[in-house]
């Protein structure tokens, strides 16, 4: 099951989309319509701290909406701190198209250097 919770912290310039649960072919639709909501955010960071478990579909959803942001002149990050979802970005090079840090305060900077 898959919980998909939007912050927008005070004084700050980005919003955090924060899915929690798992993030496989059943979950993935809920995903992606939370993206095409906050697609014309200009800062965003995926935060996936609470995602256990991620598959293809998960990773084609997050591409997906990585392309909808940036397609609107926006820019992503990623903030996840769980080592077997890191492992997985990483292990497929998805960390070479979008920032992807285990620490929040360092995704939150990246997008400033986000190439978009």
């Amino acid at each position: 099951m898959l919980e998909i919770r939007v912050d927008r912290p005070e004084s700050a310039d980005y919003v955090q989309l924060c899915p929690e649960g798992e993030l496989d072919a059943y979950s993935v639709a809920q995903f992606r319509e939370a993206f095409a909501e906050l697609g014309a955010e200009p800062r965003l960071i995926v935060n996936l701290a609470g995602v256990q478990f991620m598959d293809s579909a998960g990773l084609g959803a997050l591409i997906g909406g990585i392309r909808k942001v940036r397609d609107n002149d926006g820019r992503i990050a990623v903030f996840c701190d769980r080592a077997n979802i890191t492992r997985l970005l990483h292990t497929t090079g998805f960390d070479r198209i979008v920032p992807v840090k285990e620490d929040l305060g360092e995704a939150v900077s990246a997008l400033d250097d986000d190439p978009s």
